[in-house]
């Protein structure tokens, strides 16, 4: 109750205090020339005007640091707010009109009665920030977060870039200009944009900056931070192909991972490894589908836009100081585009170098970009600001008839379509094993051998001479055009890959022709179950696991030379058309449809594998039985083994040498 009355007597004294500064305030208003009515009496109504003004003006002080042309939405909550106040203090005294006056005292009337205004209630509380300013609705709320740890800045300088490829005809040669004196530069914080119609040099140019083009042929100089390519720079650059090479089975979040522990440093742990890869999910905004699989033609998965920014973060993983892009926006929809692009500047404010290509960006993606290079049948056209080649080429005589998309207009000068652009007539031109129950210590056959033998007549082992003769063609057939595709499917990923040093060419080569090799076993075994005793063959254990680890051993040397056939040429249809006579040929020289092979051809036998599975199956199943099948000595086989080891390990060191010595990073 005592409380209670101190609070009240508080509150008069306040409001009496506020009437005698109110009346000043009057007096002193009413004495200004600018009244009409100098008598004027001062009533309640214009004291409530006088309570609103003063209000006002508590309200705009109450803002340090705002213009007058602030946000209009917090305005209203301010009045909405003050009349609310006006009815609390109301309330609290009473009905004096003078005590409403005093609402423009907003903190002090609240202290002495008792009352603290909440925190989220006090709008006034934090000053303005840029914080505060609304971002681009259409980029999305991308804030540079791309600030892990630090890069080594480097400036890209290329100055009077050529570049020729050679064409190779039946007689003759010619050489082709792809890029004529191209200079340029870009700074770490920048994103340079390299464009131009198809076939103008970008992605040429963009090989040739990033180190992916043998210099040998490359005229000109490219400097970083003013030296040359080194290798020591392979480790500091990123390049994002305009195929988003990824394998479609895996998720995002699996993605991510296994590039950090190929590509960082050994000296991080596991651990370390693996929240370098949520880092980077969480920084490209994938956190939302990092547990989808990335998807493919038959497989649904993430979106293009996604897909793309997984690709940027397998590079931005070991935060390199250079990062260059292949059209990173082609298929994707304007705003994922804009996004896309963000990003990019998002990576470049944190002191990396941006260097992409782009084919025809939208206005508000032309304007994202700090500087261009303007590309037209491999010339430079325009080299500078972005913001800036409007008014360069309106300076020369070159501008839109009609309103146009920026970059729709520098295509079309770089093109030669100059239906809408007024250009001056002087640049127009310019525009084996043993068999324990034969085995006897007089090298006879034992009974049960000879029985199986008064049971199986000449005929009956023709027919399955012919199925041994099938099982071994099959079994040399698939294996090899299953093969074939291995190596030209995964070029473009080896590539890449390759190119980044994730790992050894050998230990992709041994993890490659080994990892199938349990799946590809399991079809025989399934088909031998089936076949083999269907078809009556020696009902032996002995028998029947030899004939298996024969075909077994028919199929990984068909695989090698599939491997070496698709590592030698890297073309499918060549590739498959060379298979296909070879395979051919062997099948012909394998000793069943033609039992006498002329001499000069003869040769060919002991290399395929057709023909020494065919013998070896032979001997498991006829061994010590006469007369021979097929003229064929059923012997213990061994020449037969060692042939087929030798073709095991011959195709694949060929295959790995076809791959060491071919060129898997060209130029466009």
């Amino acid at each position: 109750m005592e409380k209670s009355m101190n609070s009240t007597t508080l509150a008069r004294t306040k409001s009496e205090q506020l009437v005698i500064e109110t009346q000043a305030a009057a007096t002193q208003t009413s004495k200004s020339p600018t009244m009409q009515n100098e008598d004027a009496p001062i009533t309640s109504e214009s004291m409530g005007t006088l309570s609103r003004k003063s209000s006002q003006r508590m309200v705009v002080g109450a803002s340090p640091g705002r213009s007058s042309g602030g946000n209009k939405n917090n305005t209203h909550i301010r009045k909405a707010r003050s009349a609310q106040v006006k009815m609390d203090v109301e309330e609290l005294s009473n009905g004096a009109a003078l005590s409403r006056a005093s609402s423009a005292s907003l903190g002090l009337s609240f202290s002495f009665t008792g009352f603290t205004v909440p925190p989220d209630e006090i709008t006034d509380s934090k000053p303005f920030s840029d914080d505060d300013i609304p971002e681009d609705i259409e980029a999305g709320t991308c804030k540079p977060k791309f600030q892990t740890e630090p890069t080594l800045p480097i400036y890209l300088k290329f100055s009077d870039v050529t570049y020729k490829v050679i064409t190779k005809g039946m007689t003759t040669s010619e050489e082709r200009d792809i890029l004529n004196g191209i200079t340029g530069a870009v700074s770490p914080g920048e994103v340079l944009a390299l464009m131009g119609p198809s076939g103008s040099g970008k992605t040429t140019l963009l090989n040739l900056l990033g180190g992916r083009l043998i210099q040998s042929t490359v005229g000109g100089s490219v400097t970083y931070n003013d030296q040359p390519y080194s290798k020591f720079l392979k480790s500091k650059i990123g390049f994002v192909t305009q195929d988003d090479v990824l394998f479609p089975h895996l998720t995002v979040k699996e993605t991510l991972t296994y590039t950090a522990r190929l590509r960082l440093s050994k000296a991080l742990s596991r651990q370390q490894k693996e929240k370098r890869a949520i880092d980077v999910i969480y920084e490209l905004g994938l956190e939302r589908c990092q547990d989808t699989m990335i998807g493919g033609s038959f497989v649904r998965g993430v979106s293009g836009g996604e897909r793309k920014r997984v690709c940027i973060g397998n590079e931005i993983i070991i935060n390199p100081s250079l990062l260059f892009l292949d059209e990173p926006t082609s298929g994707l929809d304007s705003t994922t585009a804009l996004r896309t692009v963000q990003t990019l500047q998002n990576i470049a404010e944190a002191g990396k170098t941006v260097i992409t290509t782009i084919h025809q960006p939208s206005s508000r993606l032309f304007h994202k970009f700090d500087k261009l290079i303007l590309l037209g049948k491999g010339s430079s056209l325009y080299f500078g600001r972005a913001s800036e080649a409007m008014a360069y080429f309106s300076s020369i005589g070159c501008s839109p008839l009609i309103a146009m998309n920026p970059a729709e207009f520098l295509l079309d000068l770089a093109n030669g379509n100059i239906n809408d652009i007024s250009v001056p007539s002087e640049l127009e031109d310019k525009v084996q094993v043993g068999n324990s129950e034969t085995e006897t210590r007089n090298e006879k056959p034992p009974p049960a051998v000879i029985h199986e033998s008064d049971s199986k007549s000449t005929r009956g082992r023709q027919d399955q001479a012919g199925l041994l003769f099938f099982i071994a063609v099959f079994w040399g057939f698939f294996p090899v055009f299953t093969a074939i595709f291995t190596f030209p499917q995964e070029r473009a990923m080896l590539s890449k890959e390759r190119a980044a040093d994730m790992y050894r060419l050998s230990a992709y080569f041994l993890a490659r022709t080994t990892s199938d090799l349990p799946l590809d076993l399991i079809l025989p075994v399934l088909f031998l179950l089936v076949v083999y005793f269907m078809a009556g063959l020696r009902l032996s254990a002995g028998p029947f696991f030899l004939s298996m680890l024969t075909v077994f051993l028919c199929i990984i040397a068909a695989q090698g030379l599939g491997l070496a056939i698709g590592a030698t040429l890297m073309d499918l249809k060549r590739a498959t058309t060379l298979a296909s006579v070879t395979v051919m040929t062997f099948m012909l020289a394998g000793g069943y449809f033609v039992k006498k092979v002329p001499v000069f051809i003869s040769w060919i036998r002991y290399m395929s594998f057709n023909y020494h599975t065919y013998k070896l199956l032979l001997k498991v199943q006829y061994q010590d039985i006469t007369p021979p099948v097929n003229g064929i000595k059923t012997d213990d086989g061994l020449w037969e083994v060692g042939a087929l080891v030798a073709m095991i390990f011959g195709y694949r060191v060929l295959a790995y040498l076809s791959l060491r010595g071919m060129q898997l990073h060209r130029g466009a």
